[in-house]
């Protein structure tokens, strides 16, 4: 399995593709390269509400004592396994302040993601960068 690329690979990746069919593609090849996530894990507490398709997420600070997040999610939708791996790139690494600074809409405008993606599919992006937001909250304030 291909490591996931960084934000900024992506967002360059986005601007090489000449049309929607190809970044479409892009994603969808983004979200084969998602690590699996256990049965075990895809548990109710772990559910994003608000998504069209199923999602689990959860996030965790990273091994060695660190404070930087990392995002382990799946979907059962091959389009929304590649948005959640465009997720991973804008959150991972960072800490629970620098997740929540983070100016997911501003990124999601500059990939013009806004613009190309269903209702359902932009309500369920929002609710899960939602989840992420509330979750860092959650470990900032439980340090």
């Amino acid at each position: 399995m291909r490591e996931l690329p960084t934000l900024d690979e992506i967002i360059e990746t986005f601007e090489l593709l000449g049309d929607w069919e190809e970044r479409f593609g892009y994603i969808i090849d983004l979200g084969k390269r998602l690590p699996p996530m256990p049965e075990s894990e895809r548990t109710d507490d772990a559910r994003v509400h608000g998504c069209q398709a199923q999602v689990w997420l959860r996030l965790e600070r990273e091994g060695g004592g660190s404070d930087r997040l990392r995002i382990r999610a799946i979907s059962d939708a091959h389009i929304v396994n590649g948005l959640i791996a465009i997720v991973m790139s804008m959150y991972n690494g960072r800490t629970a302040a620098e997740a929540m600074a983070v100016d997911a809409r501003g990124i999601l405008e500059r990939l013009e993601l806004d613009a190309h993606l269903s209702g359902t599919r932009r309500n369920g992006l929002e609710a899960m960068i939602r989840r992420i937001r509330a979750l860092a909250v959650e470990m900032e304030a439980g340090r």
